[in-house]
């Protein structure tokens, strides 16, 4: 179901793209668009993880200096049948974790300094397995063409009002309806980073029951995902919001508001599917 709900949000945000661009330009600006999507995509797909790694400060470690860690990831890479991904680590005593990568050959596990004083074998376990489930479910490559065509939609809808601005918003064959364009700038955006954000809640979901599958303990991810949640509310992480939506657990405190722009379900939620399993 997660998974169908996911495509249908994928197609609802390219029609989104499409429709903004006609309305911003008409056929050409819908072909500048087009445009625009397929180039940040094809640039995301190269270099989405490679930044990721960058911008959270993410130092690769070798066997001999995280062998328990390099051991757990090994053996759990192998359950899943995937090839075992690099091993990362982050400086920073907040729990959280993320993966990255175009796809499992290309992969990458990052944790936290302060996962692995918090969790106990188990849990930890749980949440390399979620991690390595976004990694089979190519969750990754997902989120970030989500976050690109949310970004071009946003950036489309910025360039609209400047060549309005200056150009006195034409309206003609060529163009597209000055109203609707209007309309489009203050909507498109909007409609664009809450169908990115469903997308992300979405696959979460899938990577819970996934990384459940692949540890075998249901109740040890549930356990680790209440623990994560907790420190990081009384904790939140200096992260960039843009990598918020890669972590195991929102890294960032949040409002009940901002709860509808959330890149995360509701972690309840997260618990109840977990331990109905």
């Amino acid at each position: 179901m997660n998974t169908a709900k996911t495509f249908m949000l994928m197609a609802a945000l390219t029609a989104l793209l499409m429709i903004g661009g006609q309305a911003m330009g008409g056929q050409q600006g819908m072909v500048i668009a087009l445009l625009l999507a397929l180039g940040l995509n094809f640039f995301a797909y190269w270099n989405s993880d490679k930044m990721a790694l960058a911008m959270n400060g993410a130092r690769e470690v070798s066997p001999g200096e995280a062998p328990e860690l390099h051991a757990m990831v090994a053996s759990l890479s192998s359950r899943a049948g995937l090839p075992k991904p690099k091993v990362y680590i982050i400086e920073n005593p907040t729990p959280n974790a993320f993966a990255t990568g175009r796809n499992p050959d290309h992969a990458a596990v990052a944790v936290t300094t302060g996962i692995m004083r918090i969790l106990n074998q188990e849990e930890l376990e749980g949440v390399i397995a979620h991690e390595l489930g976004h990694i089979k479910n190519r969750d990754i490559l997902i989120g970030s063409i989500a976050a690109v065509m949310a970004g071009a939609i946003s950036y489309l809808a910025t360039m609209a009002q400047w060549a309005m601005i200056f150009g006195g918003g034409r309206d003609d064959e060529d163009g597209g309806n000055p109203l609707v364009a209007i309309v489009m700038m203050i909507v498109a955006p909007i409609a664009a980073s809450l169908i990115q954000m469903a997308i992300s809640r979405s696959r979460e979901y899938i990577a819970d029951a996934t990384g459940a599958e692949i540890c075998g303990r249901p109740k040890a991810l549930a356990s680790a995902l209440n623990k994560l949640s907790n420190a990081n509310q009384q904790h939140p992480m200096d992260v960039n919001p843009a990598s918020a939506q890669m972590y195991i657990v929102n890294p960032l405190k949040g409002s009940t508001i901002a709860n509808l722009f959330s890149t995360h379900p509701p972690m309840d939620e997260r618990i109840r599917r977990l331990l109905s399993m």
